[in-house]
């Protein structure tokens, strides 16, 4: 750490920034400001320490180094100056340290063997490289040696020793045959760290001639190979020619058979060693142990625990490694060899020492003159290394005197600077394991501040996340730096900011008000520099509709969505991802603007789908699991077991399920023998199980098939198991569903169910069929059958009970007995028909009907019930007769009542009782009469309001369609109503029946009504029918309101509405639209003032609408709907023809000449000229046209006189209600199909539009027909 000194805080952190700065090796400099800046040289690369050089190629010693100025190189060795130009075969790269010596044209590596070191020097001083020992590699041949063959005995441990040559570096040593290859190794068989062979015991396989040791010199790419050694296993069961002629006879009588031993080591020997590894390095131990059974190794740290993440075991546990080892792994470990006859261990002391390794390095220094400094150089190992420093390569002690300079052992102080004391300095710290050395420079400089970052430089960043503003910046001594918002913003300060060492300025949470200019001021004692910098602040890209999670079936479309919302000026990008991975290069795989479908969905489509959104600033994501589900694969491999003669174990491998559990699984047979080719369901277990008891039929040829089932579906069948025959028996049951019913009085038919194939058990399957009459002492009587189901029996007497059974047997025997069943013979007509009918007649349309049951025995078959047959006379009202439509009801069982709904009241009805059974219905009882009592009436057919004057009205109506009675009057009620619908008081008139019109007077003008009427019988009132009318104001037609011709004209946005109405003046328009075909409600829009036409903005293009107009005050009344549909989206290139020159020149044009014309007409008129429209109307004036006033276009006041005549444009008609045709160009008639309009009876127009237009009005005049009253008639007087 740096030492602080007197010198402010301040400066304290200017050190260490620009340490950090000018530092070729942490933070590179700005070109400009390198070119610039003077600073002493950098090592920055050189050669390893150790360099171990290929003898054959030439040797390269690196030596590279920077600083300002370039520096020069020069080299010493073996500690005296290299004269680099003496030798020919050196030469050093231009611009450069490095040193290349020519081996390959004659040079020798031998020769060049040495200690170099390199030294780079400008005038601000000189750095020096580690000293680097070049050494050729070296790969010498093996000695010529004779080798013995090695005869052992089977179980005794062998030793094949390797002894490689030395090399430099070490070889790689390993065993392998004359095939080249390697030697198998085992527990018994391994090869040490020396490279020797090691045999924990030999076995006979381990005789061969060609045990051959390898090594390997990586430097020279040679391997040298070892005479093969010849190994001879002898086993006393088998002694040769060869062992008795080597062996004495008194060696083979008293050699001993092959004996187990316990545990000894090979190596290492003894029961101690000792082992020193350095820090950093790798520690291996090695036990290799004889022995037989082979022995088993284990390795434990006396005192503590081999250390976790860093222990391994090789060469079958012989071996402890321990990598990256540190003090802490000084100790003693035990390793222990065991086999079943004993133990035997050996323990390694480990002392672990380090090589000098850095606790503080020396940083470069750069200080303004005066300024003080520290170099601080700290060193640990084992044993503690020793500090020496020295200063542009020579010892501090014979260097050059520096006033400002003192040393303190690790430590070099500075004191007031100046340019002067540039120096690099060298710190060595160094043990008997190694030496550690490190240059650091001091460069002092004397800068006015410099700003680097580019001026005006554009940073956006996204809206609530940091803004870094860069303002890195150099200067010695250290500038200040000042940030500012704006042109003349004050100081930026206060915790929304945060200002680091570097310049920057950070904004942690950045709002859209953060945007702007900003200002970065750098000062220091020789000057003063600022810089702009702006900043924008962007929308947060945002996907506001995520894909879900899906799980489709196979074969089946799927469809991600990803909707995104993003800032304007972003140009987002959208990736899909597949488990985090491109999609796959199908054409099934769809990318749309907003989703991602699939088609054909596939199994291998399974998986995690993400939608990834990329803009320049920001960047979101989001995913959901697509699972492909489908029916299982079909079960395989099955397998029957535990074959008996009425069960069999049937198992199997369930299929894949396809994401979907399994949840059961469905067992099918085949009948080979009686129904190949047809599979029967068997039974069905869990999704769980995979093995099942089946139950088994005798003389079954069996097969099974699985079928497995989810939630999707069922899989296809597994393929069938191998087929298993059962034994033949005899039936085990009895054919199901036996009955005895006859098909004609005298015969009773048995029927049953026949056994199918695999329940007969066995060949020749027929049946025995029994019956005798119940209740009766007779015998059975049976017959056998086969291949039938059915056995009718004749002559029996009608409808008797019958026992009956009928039983299995086949070629080895009978079914169990069976169980008996209650038939009867043949059913017959019933006899006679109920007595006693009553009728009680509950109201007008209901009845209740009563009567005594036949005897049981006369019914001939079983009771079904009793039918009531019954049906309308005629009308007690009208008197006349009508087709007879009866009616019939049956009620099931013994009742002996039942009631008659949906009678019409006043009316005459006959009925009459059957009794039925199972054969059919007996004879009716005698038909009995009854009447139903009046009812109230319905309401009368219709209701019409007529002649509507000043001060009455004419109501016609209908009698009832159905009166139910007598009617003896009806009854009017009515009242005024406002077009709030509010009602006034209620008036109440009763009518003679015999009436069917009604003039009501003294009624208030132009007032509507609302007419409630009903018709009456003895009963009460019937249901009433309304109506509604409105008398006139001042005798003249109503013109009753109406929008009609409602037209559009539709564009690719907008639409032109237009509408013709008839009504009262100043109506309020209002324009209802919505999609067509659309349950949404309508879309309302209201027309400013009485304008017939509207622009409806803002539709989708290519869109069918509908469209509707109303006027307010008019409760509910609206025009017919229209329909239109919009003209499709056109492509932007398309030009709008307003904008060309040809039809802005027409237009002009056109303009043009309507100007002349209207001069010309303006003189005509003013010289009292007519033209042709005032001729027109002069020439066909109408005298019942009322003049109308010049100042304004509007019509003047009627006179009295001329109240009764009829308005030229239909404002008035005649009390007939027909438009004359001569009367008036622009009549109702037009409207109508034919030559009459129809009206409704309220006086409304319900003819259809024959597609004619009202001729236009004279320009200037909005309308030239009369007011209408209708204003008026919704209100009350």
């Amino acid at each position: 750490m740096m030492k602080k000194m007197s010198i402010p805080t301040s400066k304290t952190s200017l050190v260490l920034f620009l340490c950090q700065i000018i530092s070729a090796l942490d933070v590179p400099l700005d070109s400009k400001l390198l070119e610039e800046l003077s600073q002493p040289p950098t090592i920055t690369q050189q050669s390893p320490k150790d360099y171990i050089v290929d003898p054959r190629e030439n040797i390269v010693i690196q030596c590279e180094a920077k600083g300002k100025p370039p520096p020069s190189f020069s080299w010493t060795r073996n500690g005296t100056h290299f004269e680099i130009d003496k030798d020919a075969q050196v030469t050093m790269k231009p611009n450069s340290g490095t040193l290349v010596i020519n081996i390959m044209n004659g040079g020798k590596a031998e020769a060049y063997e040495g200690v170099y070191q390199c030294t780079a020097r400008n005038e601000r001083g000189a750095a020096i490289s580690n000293n680097i020992v070049i050494r050729p590699s070296r790969s010498p041949l093996w000695t010529k040696e004779k080798l013995e063959p090695n005869h052992v005995r089977e179980g005794d441990s062998l030793v094949l020793h390797c002894r490689p040559p030395v090399g430099l570096p070490p070889p790689i040593i390993f065993w392998m045959d004359n095939a080249f290859q390697r030697l198998p190794q085992s527990e018994r068989v391994s090869q040490g760290l020396n490279g020797d062979l090691y045999f924990s015991n030999v076995q006979p396989e381990d005789t061969r001639e060609d045990y051959i040791c390898y090594a390997r010199f990586n430097h020279t790419q040679t391997i040298q190979q070892k005479q093969p050694i010849s190994v001879k296993v002898f086993s006393m069961d088998s002694l040769n020619d060869t062992i008795a002629a080597n062996l004495s006879d008194t060696d083979i009588y008293g050699a001993k058979p092959v004996t187990e031993r316990q545990p000894v080591l090979l190596t290492p020997t003894g029961s101690t060693s000792t082992k020193v590894e350095l820090r950093g390095n790798v520690l291996l131990l090695e036990c290799i142990a004889a022995g037989l059974p082979t022995p088993v190794i284990r390795w434990i740290k006396e005192g503590g625990e081999l250390p976790a993440n860093r222990t391994f075991f090789e060469n079958f546990k012989k071996t402890l490694k321990i990598i990256d080892v540190s003090e802490a792994d000084s100790g003693n470990y035990k390793c222990i060899a065991r086999n079943t006859l004993g133990s035997v261990h050996h323990v390694i002391s480990v002392t672990v020492k380090a090589a000098p390794y850095w606790l503080t390095a020396p940083r470069n220094l750069v200080l303004s003159p005066g300024e003080d400094g520290t170099l601080i150089c700290r060193a640990n190992g084992n044993p503690k290394p020793s500090i020496s420093w020295l200063a542009n390569g020579v010892p501090i002690a014979i260097a050059p005197e520096d006033p400002s300079r003192k040393v303190d052992g690790d430590t070099i102080i500075f004191s007031h600077v100046q340019e002067r004391s540039s120096a690099v300095y060298q710190c060595n710290a160094s043990n008997e394991y190694g030496y550690l050395l490190a240059n650091a420079f001091v460069n002092v400089l004397a800068e006015p501040p410099r700003i680097l970052t580019p001026a005006n430089k554009l940073y956006q960043v996204i809206a609530d996340s940091p803004a870094l503003l860069d303002c890195a910046y150099f200067g010695s001594p250290k500038p200040e730096i000042e940030w500012f918002k704006g042109v003349k913003g004050s100081i930026l300060r206060g915790n929304e900011y945060v200002f680091h060492d570097n310049g920057t300025l950070e904004i942690p949470v950045a709002q859209k008000n953060s945007a702007g200019t900003y200002t970065c001021v750098a000062r220091n004692e020789l000057g003063k520099v600022q810089n702009e910098v702006h900043l924008e602040i962007k929308d947060p890209t945002m996907i506001i509709k995520q894909p879900e999670y899906k799980v489709i079936q196979r074969y089946g479309h799927v469809s991600f969505e990803c909707i995104i919302k993003h800032d304007s000026t972003l140009l987002p990008t959208v990736t899909w991802l597949k488990d985090n991975d491109e999609l796959p290069d199908d054409e099934r795989f769809l990318v749309g603007k907003d989703n991602l479908t699939i088609m054909n969905v596939t199994d291998k489509d399974d998986g995690t789908y993400t939608c990834i959104v990329n803009t320049t600033l920001d960047s979101v994501s989001a995913s959901a699991v697509l699972t492909v589900v489908a029916q299982p694969n079909p079960p395989f491999d099955l397998e029957l077991t535990g074959q008996l003669e009425r069960s069999i174990d049937l198992s199997w491998i369930p299929g894949d399920e396809n994401n979907s559990p399994i949840t059961n699984f469905v067992i099918e047979y085949e009948d080979a023998l009686h129904e190949p080719g047809v599979w029967h369901y068997q039974t069905e277990v869990p999704g769980t199980q995979t093995t099942v008891q089946l139950k088994l039929s005798p003389y079954v040829n069996y097969s099974f098939r699985v079928i497995a089932v989810n939630k999707i579906g069922r899989s296809q069948p597994s393929e069938p198991s191998e087929q298993y025959l059962t034994k033949s028996a005899s039936p085990d049951e009895n054919p199901a569903n036996v009955q005895g019913i006859g098909s004609e009085p005298d015969n009773l038919v048995i029927t049953w169910e026949p056994l199918k194939g695999f329940q007969s058990n066995g060949p020749g399957l027929q049946y025995k069929v029994s019956w005798r009459q119940k209740d009766v002492d007779d015998e059975w009587t049976s017959v056998i059958v086969a291949n039938v189901s059915k056995y009718i029996v004749s002559g029996t007497p009608t409808f008797v009970p019958y026992e009956v059974k009928v039983q299995a047997l086949n070629d080895l025997g009978y079914a169990p007995e069976p169980s008996e069943v209650i038939g009867h013979s043949g059913e017959d007509l019933p006899m006679v028909a109920p007595g006693n009918v009553q009728v009680h007649v509950i109201n007008s349309t209901l009845a209740k009907v009563h009567w005594d049951p036949v005897p049981l025995k006369t019914v001939r078959g079983h009771l079904q019930g009793y039918k009531v047959y019954y049906w309308k006379v005629q009308s007690l009202s009208r008197r006349s007769r009508r087709h007879v439509e009866k009616k019939i009801l049956t009620f099931r069982g013994n009742k002996t009542f039942g009631m008659l709904p949906g009678l019409e009241p006043y009316s005459s009805y006959k009925l009459n009782v059957r009794v039925v059974n199972g054969k059919g219905e007996g004879p009716a009882s005698p038909d009995k009469a009854f009447n139903t009592p009046e009812g109230v009436p319905s309401s009368p057919s219709f209701l019409k309001i007529t002649n509507p004057t000043l001060d009455s009205l004419t109501l016609e109506w209908g009698s009832p369609t159905h009166p139910n009675g007598v009617l003896i009057s009806y009854t009017l009620k009515f009242q005024p109503i406002n077009n709030t619908h509010e009602l006034g008081p209620l008036v109440e008139i009763r009518i003679p029946a015999n009436e069917s019109s009604l003039i009501l007077k003294n009624l208030n003008y132009s007032t509507r009504y609302k007419f409630y009427f009903n018709a009456q019988t003895a009963v009460g009132s019937g249901s009433q029918i309304t109506e509604e009318a409105v008398t006139i104001m001042d005798e003249v037609q109503p013109l009753y309101p109406r929008i009609r011709n409602v037209t559009t004209a539709a564009a690719e946005t907008y639409a032109n509405v237009s509408w013709e109405y008839e009504g009262p003046d100043h109506a309020n328009f209002y324009v209802e639209y919505g999609v067509a075909g659309s349950k949404e409600d309508w879309k309302k829009e209201i027309v400013n003032g009485s304008r017939s036409f509207f622009v409806l903005k803002g539709l989708t293009p290519g869109t069918a609408y509908k469209v509707r107009v109303g006027a307010e005050g008019l409760s509910g009344f609206k025009s017919s709907e229209d329909l239109f549909e919009t003209g499709p989206a056109m492509a932007s290139r398309q030009v709008d023809i307003a904008t060309q020159g040809w039809f802005i020149g027409l237009m002009c044009a056109v303009a043009l000449l309507i100007l002349i014309l209207l001069i010309v007409c303006f003189i005509r008129r003013n010289k009292g000229g007519k033209y042709p429209v005032k001729e027109k109307e002069d020439a066909h004036a109408d005298p019942e046209i009322q003049p109308m006033k010049e100042d304004d276009g509007t019509f003047g006041e009627y006179s009295d006189a001329e109240d009764h005549k009829p308005l030229k444009k239909g404002s008035r008609t005649p009390s007939d209600r027909t438009v004359k045709k001569e009367d008036s160009d622009d009549s109702l008639v037009d409207y109508g199909e034919g030559v009459n309009g129809q009206f409704n009876e309220d006086g409304s127009f319900i003819g259809q539009y024959s597609g004619k237009k009202e001729k236009e009005p004279a320009e200037g005049n909005e309308s030239s027909e009369a007011p209408s009253p209708v204003n008026a008639m919704n209100s009350f007087v």
